[in-house]
């Protein structure tokens, strides 16, 4: 088999082949290991030089299948509690895979009218979610990073105007370095972000008043009057190792006296704006002048999706437009025909929105409030049994769907204890029946599941705290 138009007419049987797959597929995740210690086996099958005759499409999906139900990485299922990571509700597995058949250019507004009018709607469905002005503009992205990106690039061209300067068209070059503020809790996505923009990721300020990273207000308040207010603030909503955040409305009180730009990093943590119970977290997100989010987080969609929202909707245009290609004819700036390669950093995009119509369609904000609400419990229950544990240590106060603790047997001493949470993090991920991988917090190695997959249930996290219980009592030493 040399060319694909010879399978012109079979491609059907092909795609049924993975909708075979998928039903038993997606039966197993519920109580199949989160990862197979023989993965890297099946792997090797799919490894090799590139073959001169292909084998055919039936041959290479049944191979790809037969290896990728075994081996991957089962992160769409309920019990995958390492970094934040969402799976895909039906609707929006559904919505992903209409996505590829119907293939869209989603940059140009003249490509595809679907995928850019469907951008807007999501986008208008998700400011509502979120409690944001409907006047903010926004855009979709790959991920978070992306998105700060995004942000942080209307926010640099806003802080290059103040100096006089049109940084799209002139770049950095005699400016001074752009101050951008935070806590301890930012994000090395931030910092990434400002690095791709050039602005260098060395050159964030963290203003904490302790070691869990909380912000120091009245030393930052010190430092915008420095600067005259020509700074970016970065907000933290939902830190990964204890969902903790910043008081946004205090830090939106300082932009607002200085006159400096008001970021909030929300990934995860402006889900906590659909629960009566969380939503004061939130606070202060409407006042700011740029806001990011994640998708394949709390939302449930595949990966890859981000989102970003900026007050002033020119800036977006005015960061990422004006390319001045003759082939790429743009649509005319209105508010319906809207060419979104010109407001974000890609300019050949998937169609994103489709999996986020369909989820937000199906469940609607009564359905992503119950599932908030049900994560919320379940990181409550794990904090509860973690508390009440004879050998572990809750290490901060349960607030969103972060739970942060550590193995801690009796008689074992302060100094041994983060070898013995590390070996025991490698011991956990190669047993794979429950995914916890461990991070540095406080200057101690800690364990932080994050409870975002809408699968997840009070069980699973029992499942946890059992297995990092029998697996710890192995590693432990005999004294302890």
């Amino acid at each position: 088999m040399t060319d694909p138009f010879d399978e012109r007419d079979r491609a059907f049987p092909v795609l049924r082949m993975v909708t075979d797959a998928a039903g038993p597929y997606l039966e197993s995740l519920s109580s199949r290991p989160v990862h197979d210690g023989g993965a890297d086996a099946l792997i090797g099958e799919l490894e090799g030089p590139l073959p001169e005759r292909g084998e055919g499409a039936r041959a290479a999906v049944e191979r790809l299948l037969r290896v990728g139900t075994q081996a991957a990485t089962h992160s769409s299922g309920p019990r995958f509690f390492h970094f934040v990571v969402g799976g895909a509700t039906p609707a929006a597995m559904a919505g992903d895979w209409a996505t590829s058949l119907l293939d869209q250019v989603a940059g140009l507004w003249l490509a595809s009218p679907l995928a850019s009018r469907l951008e807007t709607t999501v986008l208008e469905w998700l400011k509502d979610l979120f409690g944001l002005p409907a006047s903010f503009g926004g855009v979709l992205t790959p991920s978070a990073t992306l998105a700060h990106v995004t942000g942080l690039a209307a926010a640099r061209s806003w802080w290059a105007e103040r100096h006089g300067v049109d940084v799209s068209a002139h770049g950095l070059a005699g400016l001074p370095p752009m101050p951008v503020f935070s806590s301890g809790l930012v994000h090395a996505s931030t910092r990434k972000a400002l690095q791709i923009l050039g602005c260098g990721r060395d050159t964030l300020r963290v203003f904490a008043r302790d070691d869990a990273g909380r912000v120091d207000l009245a030393a930052m308040d010190e430092a915008l009057a420095a600067v005259e207010g020509r700074a970016v603030i970065v907000a933290n909503l939902g830190e990964v190792n204890t969902g903790d955040s910043d008081p946004i409305e205090a830090l939106a009180d300082l932009a607002e006296r200085h006159g400096a730009w008001l970021h909030v990093d929300g990934a995860f943590g402006m889900f906590a704006a659909l629960s009566p119970r969380t939503a004061h977290l939130a606070r202060g997100v409407e006042r700011a002048d740029s806001v990011t989010a994640d998708g394949h987080k709390w939302l449930n969609v595949p990966y890859d999706t981000g989102f970003s929202f900026v007050r002033d909707r020119g800036r977006l245009r005015q960061a990422f437009g004006a390319w001045g290609a003759a082939y790429l004819e743009s649509a005319p700036a209105d508010e319906e025909r809207i060419d979104y390669n010109t407001l974000g950093p890609e300019s050949s995009r998937r169609a994103r929105a489709l999996p986020i119509w369909a989820t937000l369609r199906a469940y609607g904000r009564d359905g992503y409030r119950a599932m908030v609400e049900r994560h919320l419990d379940v990181a409550a229950h794990l904090g509860k049994l973690v508390d009440s544990a004879p050998d572990l240590e809750l290490m901060a106060p349960v607030q969103l769907c972060v739970v942060c603790f550590r193995y801690r047997p009796p008689g074992v001493p302060e100094d041994r204890l983060n070898e013995l949470n590390a070996r025991l993090g490698e011991a956990l991920l190669a047993d794979g029946r429950v995914y916890a991988g461990t991070s540095s917090y406080r200057g101690m190695t800690v364990f932080r599941p994050a409870l975002v997959n809408w699968r997840t249930t009070k069980g699973d996290a029992e499942l946890l705290v059992d297995v990092v219980r029998e697996l710890g009592a192995r590693l432990a030493p005999p004294s302890s």
